[in-house]
């Protein structure tokens, strides 16, 4: 089930694979400080395609292969490879796999890391492909609610910002309709959660859209505020204006649940300021470090199975 496994789309996961990741990841949280004492990845060297710019899923990802034994090969720039001369990401992919035991892949085209489990014969770990899917990021999300509340069943679920680009909204609110939960969509009209990902949704679980956080934010026990993407947007006028429709202020959080939990897959700009960071909602530094040991989860399991 799982050695050498492709790791494309949390739309192939079941629950209880999710649930597996999970409780492997709480397993490892003792080892993503000091690294895993059977160094499971020993002799292994796992690549980092990186097209697109990237801090926490890159160095996470490297961060759980060295703690683990392994080693790195890879690139977070074009400019130095061949990609730059032209060079399909078929061909790359190609010649990476001779290389490597894994390839991890950021790319701006969506559908880019299952076209590149089709080329390479070791498994391929989709870090993020434009506005598409972004599972690592997914499971990691789940264990930081998971980890911070005790459970995810249960649990009120709120999303804010740009709903319509962000990635890994599309693939956290997948993942979370196989739980028991409800689900709100907090955003303007042109950031919108696109219709066809909210239809598969609403067959599961009871979803709720609003424009206005006020009027929200009582109810929800997670809050996961995204950040207006720029870099997303086709036209600049269009981005100018959503941008800072809305900001989390410690005004607001006093409205909400005493555990509520404010979660961000960061980077931010300006929608949570940084006088929040202090208040006991704020968990998305927390869950930025979750990255290693969930990452740590996924290796072991890819490579050395059930």
């Amino acid at each position: 089930m799982w050695l050498n496994r492709d790791i494309v789309s949390i739309g192939d996961f079941t629950k209880e694979e999710v649930m597996q990741v999970i409780e492997k990841a709480n397993e490892m949280l003792p080892y993503a400080s000091s690294g895993h004492p059977e160094k499971p990845l020993s002799g292994k060297v796992v690549s980092t395609l990186f097209y697109e710019p990237s801090t926490r899923t890159r160095l996470s990802f490297e961060s759980a292969v060295f703690r683990m034994g392994g080693n790195v090969l890879g690139f977070g720039s074009l400019e130095a490879t061949s990609v730059v001369k032209g060079e399909t990401l078929s061909d790359t992919i190609r010649i990476v796999n001779s290389y490597s035991d894994a390839i991890i892949l950021r790319h701006p085209s969506e559908g880019a890391a299952r076209l590149a489990s089709e080329f390479a014969d070791v498994p391929v770990i989709n870090a993020g492909d434009g506005a598409g899917q972004h599972p690592t990021q997914t499971l990691l999300d789940i264990f930081t609610i998971w980890k911070e509340l005790g459970s995810v069943d249960g649990k009120k679920i709120g999303f804010v910002g740009d709903l319509k680009y962000g990635r890994t909204v599309h693939s956290l609110s997948k993942a979370l309709s196989m739980f028991d939960v409800s689900l709100y969509f907090i955003s303007p009209e042109e950031l919108k959660i696109p219709k066809h990902i909210k239809r598969e949704i609403d067959k599961k679980v009871p979803v709720r859209e609003a424009k206005n956080i006020e009027e929200i934010i009582e109810e929800l026990d997670v809050l996961y505020v995204t950040r207006i993407q720029k870099e997303r947007f086709p036209d600049i006028n269009e981005y100018k204006k959503v941008a800072g429709t809305y900001v989390i202020r410690p005004s607001l959080l006093t409205r909400g649940k005493r555990n509520l939990i404010i979660m961000h897959p960061l980077p931010r700009v300006n929608e949570i300021p940084p006088e929040v960071d202090s208040s006991p909602h704020a968990r998305y530094f927390k869950q930025a470090s979750y990255g290693v040991p969930l990452r740590m989860a996924l290796l072991d399991l890819i490579f050395r199975g059930d």
